[in-house]
């Protein structure tokens, strides 16, 4: 007899198939809250840590949604307290994070039955930001194709230079394979002591490391489209969507923008770029510019750059990546989006006008609804990390919008935060994760549609 769920006779099997055509971002947060849940219990085993003791319950925690929610944010060093094994659950865990819950269900569920359901198209295209679900296939293929050559290639990269470097075979391979995942996925984890510290002028250990975390946030739609407009057309360019338009010119702009601007403000720095040559200055500037896309990986000491250097990473990191990325923050898309409602403000515009194409309305409101929500918790949690502690404001905003955009850059203040902290930014990185407009979707109990409209009428603003 099929179980029934709340004594109402509809099978266990028969209410999930309900929630994913009804509630899918609800699902979509409880499959993702439950590979957390047992993510953290694996680091809780004995044999996951180095020294066989076993991690406290908060640190085990934290370090699982970290993994999970591709952040980066340690209050262990991960290359020495966590063993082996901690390793392999701290990177399946990531693998795991950045292909999406939802993305890997509707993987294992074509694998199974060799076609892909309507359940599972609903799920992917929640998870994805697909429109049409008859591009859920073609972009899962991308997906575990894209994702699976990119890490390869990375690694492949740095395997020989990792040899280079006095590692043995297997260890070198290791951390070619850790370094290859973690940056495509904009992870932010580390398998070597001091991470990328030693390696600050190492072209060859730091470009595959940026490419891999540039090239993750941009997004599997985008990399879809630029796939499949090259096969299909001669000028490919111009056939790409808007949003990949947008995605990509947006990306490079505050790429440029912030090496521009870090370089400027570290040039000097005798803790930072200061002792570097010249050509190792562009180097960080470029690197360190890149990671506020949701990378998290640093080769220069971020708690000796200065506040301007803090502020300009902070507006970096909350814009975040590409939609449908392994990145976080409020996405590259909101922000242009926002910008070009200014724009078309100032000039008198009607509509909001770009690459030849007018952006509906209702896009515009939804990307006001994401800054604002996502402001709202940054806001709130840098709240309560002030009462929480003594760190000064500066200190606590860069931790919060890390922890919010899943970057995993951090001042150094991670590991000496009291467990109430910790949980506090457990939950930031879960809701950055999963999305605010996805949490709040999850939590609503569907959409209001009114018969009867008021009046209109037009309030003062400014």
């Amino acid at each position: 007899m099929p179980r029934t769920w709340g004594g109402r006779g509809l099978s266990l099997r028969g209410w999930a198939n309900r929630a994913a055509r009804e509630y899918p971002a609800r699902l979509a947060m409880t499959v993702f809250a439950a590979v957390i849940t047992v993510i953290w219990l694996l680091l809780l085993t004995p044999w996951a840590t180095a020294s066989g003791r076993g991690a406290s319950v908060v640190d085990a925690l934290f370090t699982a949604t970290s993994a999970v929610c591709v952040t980066g944010l340690v209050v262990q060093d991960t290359a020495t307290y966590w063993s082996e094994f901690g390793h392999v659950v701290i990177l399946v865990g990531i693998k795991v994070g950045g292909l999406g819950v939802m993305t890997l269900a509707s993987l294992l569920g074509l694998a199974v039955s060799r076609r892909l359901g309507l359940t599972q198209k609903l799920l992917t295209a929640s998870e994805t930001k697909t429109e049409r679900l008859g591009e859920v296939g073609a972009l899962l293929r991308t997906i575990i194709i894209t994702a699976t050559s990119i890490e390869l290639c990375i690694s492949l990269l740095l395997f020989p230079r990792f040899l280079a470097l006095g590692d043995q075979a297997g260890t070198a391979a290791w951390h070619a394979l850790f370094y290859g995942v973690s940056s495509f996925n904009n992870a932010g984890f580390v398998p070597t002591e001091h991470g990328l510290l030693p390696f600050a002028s190492d072209w060859f250990v730091l470009v595959p490391i940026a490419l891999g975390v540039f090239i993750g946030s941009l997004g599997f739609p985008v990399i879809l489209n630029v796939l499949t407009n090259r096969r299909r057309h001669k000028h490919w360019v111009r056939a790409l969507s808007l949003h990949t338009k947008l995605t990509v010119t947006t990306s490079l702009a505050l790429l440029v923008g912030g090496a521009i601007l870090i370089g400027a403000m570290e040039w000097t720095n005798p803790a930072t770029f200061g002792g570097q040559g010249f050509a190792t200055k562009i180097l960080s500037s470029i690197f360190a510019s890149v990671m506020p896309r949701s990378g998290g990986f640093s080769s220069v000491p971020v708690d000796e750059m200065s506040q301007e250097t803090w502020l300009v990473t902070d507006a970096l990191m909350f814009v975040g990546g590409g939609s449908a990325s392994t990145a976080g923050g409020i996405k590259v898309t909101t922000f242009a989006v926002m910008l070009l409602a200014i724009l078309a403000e100032a000039r008198g515009d009607a509509d909001t006008e770009v690459f030849g194409r007018r952006i509906p309305r209702d896009t515009l409101r939804l990307s006001i609804a994401v800054v604002f929500m996502g402001a709202t918790a940054v806001l709130v949690s840098c709240l309560a990390l002030l009462r929480l502690t003594d760190l000064r404001l500066s200190e606590a905003l860069f931790e919060v919008i890390s922890a919010y955009a899943t970057v995993g850059l951090s001042t150094g203040i991670t590991a000496t935060l009291p467990d109430g902290a910790k949980y506090v930014l457990c939950a930031l990185m879960f809701v950055g994760r999963v999305g605010v407009i996805s949490l709040l979707g999850a939590l609503a109990l569907r959409d209001r549609r009114r018969i009867v409209r008021f009046p209109e009428e037009r309030p003062i603003i400014g």
